[in-house]
């Protein structure tokens, strides 16, 4: 890995060209320099919370940094001499989520948002110098119109009149510092603020195909610094929406629920956007969207799942855009026909002039030994990260143009590590580079091959089959896939004699059936004894079972509070008591009576085209919190960054999907991540009450935190298998924990089944729970 080159350049030529023409500006292209990110390490620990510290942002000129804690207070910071400003008391009842800086401001209005569902505006230049008088300053506005969880804030370059603000209460409200400074007004109720931008209380999608029915609780949204009409909003499903603000309705309030507005797209990988059996958890959801410094792409990152990146404007490429169905088309697609003729040999390279042939000649020198590397990988079966790194490298990198031949070879191994490593939708990537193998050669015995094991790993038995015989066809003397073809036939054979068996089963039990009460919903009834169960009611599939749940629950503590749980396990035991909700979303109409959301649906609601994945990064996991951000580095965006819940955070080449850097950030959780303006100087932020600054001044270039004395290789890919087990964890894997004693319920590993509900909202006034802290 330390001997790859990188597409960046020498930084010692690029400082003899500034040198030589101080008017070039080359700063973007020094910011984040791959000998820079590599030497990045931690500088300083800012001290000066009591808590969490959920929320960083610098200022415009990257003077100042604003935090924000579940301590309620906002801090700012110094970046010169990485010293403590201000601190200012809230006056927030519950975790700050959001803090940023007004713009155009002088860097005097900052403004934060937070669980107890306010955003409160306060003016830096009425803070005393006394430390103790400054934390009592009064906010100079409080908007108090949304009713749950206000988890970020977007502002507008250039503007220093409008903040927005996204909620778990699926609004998007708009915040004018000129018309007042209390919201609502007194003497009125929050539904009859004229402030909402979007009204997405009836927006959420559970697959592309569905028309939007449920509330989306929004968790993020972003608006481009290069096309300020461009919002872009994420939440409780997996599409996050891009608007543009000109297009949108007139404010209003939340007196009517109204129809979702257009959206002009959909960003959402194929593979999350359609609920095909166990693939697809109803729980999937963004946590962080944002848009590149170009506002170019936009990155989107899930819990439960990977980091994604999209492109805003994909120049009406087909292979971008997909519709409902796509996805099915997608792993569907029927093979060629064994009568096909072979196609004539592949170029190795494209045409080139010979002007480039001696230049381009050792780059695909360079790509030939990569390919060995990935050949390498599969052959030993281990190190298949590093494998697949090296055929990405050729594939999507910054070098010349390779011809079809060297393609489809990268494009079937990358596709074989893919199935051998198994990591969270793996088997997805592999079936999207047999696709594009067999476009350059319909005829690729390993393109047939190994989508037939992919098909397979998806339980669909019956298209792996053809294809497996088609493979045969083209390879008649491979034992492999002779094999391969007879393992399916029995595969099939037992799934039938399965399915026959359950029938059958199912008939004998019907009585049984009708006269007892499933598991599930003697989860779901608020009192052992208090519901008559109600005969007829369609059994509940596994992905809206979560979806439908509301959790009150009571603990049961130690004594002993001195002793701190180390598993993150809840000391004693702990007693939950479900109801189900209504089969229909219940919402107060402007006369506060219930009506059903199904009255909202447009029966004739046609599909939305979304745009699929252009790059994944993946290693980290993001399961523990919800507010967990992906960010891109440097002015150019050229690398992309995640916190983790392994504590530590990753830097990932944004071009190819190459891990770059891994470092240790935190005891328990990683969740924030900013970078400097204009230095290469990141600041990060998690479970513990310090905020971290890093900067490139290790003496070892390296991929982990401390240089040459950081972890071998062989570690780092433990803790990033560590990371991909439980990114896959099932439903299934948590109900295992709970055990039925005497009409009550006791879990024995809370942590885990609560992280199911995050994304639930709770009722005004009870106990929201914690965003960051994982006891």
């Amino acid at each position: 890995m330390e001997s790859w080159g990188f597409p960046d350049g020498n930084i010692i030529d690029l400082l003899e060209k500034m040198r030589l023409d101080p008017l070039q500006d080359i700063n973007h292209k020094l910011q984040m320099h791959s000998s820079l990110v590599r030497r990045l390490s931690l500088e300083k620990e800012l001290e000066g919370h009591q808590s969490c510290v959920n929320a960083l942002a610098w200022n415009s000129s990257g003077s100042l940094l604003i935090s924000g804690s579940d301590d309620t207070r906002i801090n700012i910071w110094s970046y010169k001499g990485r010293r403590l400003l201000h601190s200012i008391e809230t006056g927030h009842n519950n975790n700050i989520f959001c803090t940023k800086f007004v713009p155009e401001t002088s860097d005097e209005l900052v403004v934060s948002a937070a669980a107890d569902a306010e955003v409160r505006l306060f003016n830096l230049s009425r803070l005393s110098r006394n430390r103790h008088e400054e934390n009592a300053v009064e906010p100079t506005a409080i908007f108090q119109c949304h009713s749950r969880r206000v988890k970020k804030l977007a502002v507008e370059v250039g503007n220093p009149n409008v903040v927005w603000s996204a909620s778990e209460d699926g609004t998007l409200r708009q915040h004018d510092f000129r018309e007042g400074s209390s919201c609502p007004p007194a003497g009125s109720s929050n539904q009859e603020c004229h402030n909402v931008l979007l009204d997405l209380r009836c927006g959420s999608k559970k697959s592309l195909a569905d028309p939007p029915n449920q509330c989306l609780a929004l968790k993020s949204c972003d608006i481009s610094s290069t096309r300020p009409h461009q919002l872009l909003v994420g939440g409780s499903d997996s599409f996050a929406r891009l608007y543009d603000r000109r297009m949108l309705p007139p404010l209003s309030s939340c007196q009517t629920k109204m129809k979702p507005p257009k959206c002009v797209k959909y960003f959402c990988p194929m593979h999350l956007s359609e609920r095909l059996g166990s693939a697809r958890r109803s729980s999937l959801h963004l946590t962080h969207v944002a848009f590149s410094p170009n506002g170019e792409e936009v990155l989107l990152s899930y819990s439960g799942e990977h980091v994604y990146l999209m492109e805003v404007n994909h120049s009406g490429q087909s292979s971008m855009r997909y519709s409902a169905g796509d996805y099915s088309k997608h792993i569907r697609r029927a093979p060629i026909s064994c009568e096909s003729e072979i196609p004539f040999p592949l170029p190795i390279v494209s045409a080139v002039s010979s002007l480039k042939r001696n230049n381009i000649a050792d780059k695909l020198d360079m790509y030939h030994k990569l390919v060995q590397v990935g050949e390498k990988s599969l052959k030993e079966a281990s190190a298949y990260m590093y494998g697949i790194e090296a055929c990405c490298e050729v594939l999507d990198g910054k070098g010349p143009e390779i011809g079809d031949a060297l393609r489809h070879e990268c494009l079937c191994n990358r596709a074989a590590l893919f199935l051998k490593r198994k990591w969270k939708n793996d088997v997805h990537m592999a079936i999207r580079d047999c696709n594009k193998a067999r476009k350059i050669n319909p005829l690729s015995f390993r393109a047939h091959y190994y989508m037939s094991e992919a098909l397979a790993q998806l339980g669909e038995l019956k298209e792996a089959l053809d294809y497996a015989i088609v493979a045969r066809h083209l390879a008649p003397s491979s034992i492999d896939v002779s094999e391969r073809v007879e393992s399916i036939k029995v595969q099939i054979a037992a799934a039938e004699a399965k399915k026959t068996d359950k029938e059958k089963e199912e008939r004998t039990n019907t009585v049984r059936t009708r006269n007892s009460i499933p598991f599930s919903d003697t989860l779901l009834r608020t009192e052992a004894q208090s519901d008559v169960y109600q005969e007829g009611r369609s059994e509940r599939d596994d992905s809206d079972f979560e979806d439908e749940l509301e959790l009150g629950f009571e603990t049961s503590m130690s004594d002993d509070e001195e002793h701190e749980n180390e598993s993150n396990v809840l000391q004693g035991s702990l007693r939950l008591r479900f109801h189900r909700r209504e089969e229909a979303n219940i919402v107060n109409d402007s006369s506060g009576s219930p009506s059903s959301s199904s009255q909202n649906v447009n029966t004739d609601y046609q599909p939305e085209i979304a745009v699929d994945m252009k790059q994944r990064y993946a290693g980290h996991c993001n399961v523990g919190t919800d507010i967990k951000q992906a960010s891109f580095l440097g002015q150019k965006g050229e690398y992309v960054a995640s916190g983790s819940d392994d504590g530590r955070w990753y830097i990932w080449e944004k071009s190819t999907g190459r891990l770059m850097k891994l470092l240790l950030g935190d005891e328990s959780v990683v969740n924030c991540i900013q970078c400097h303006p204009f230095d290469c100087t990141i600041a990060t932020s998690g479970i513990d009450s310090t905020i971290k600054i890093w900067t490139p001044h290790a003496q070892v270039q390296s991929i982990v935190d401390g240089g040459a004395a950081g972890p071998e290789t062989a570690d780092i890919l433990s803790i990033i298998e560590r990371n991909q087990r439980k990114l896959c964890e099932t439903r299934q894997t948590v109900l295992g924990n709970f055990e039925y004693m005497g009409g009550s319920m006791f879990i024995h590993r809370p942590y885990e089944f609560l992280e199911q509900f995050r994304m639930q909202e709770f009722a005004e006034g009870t106990t929201h729970p914690f965003e960051c802290t994982q006891t």
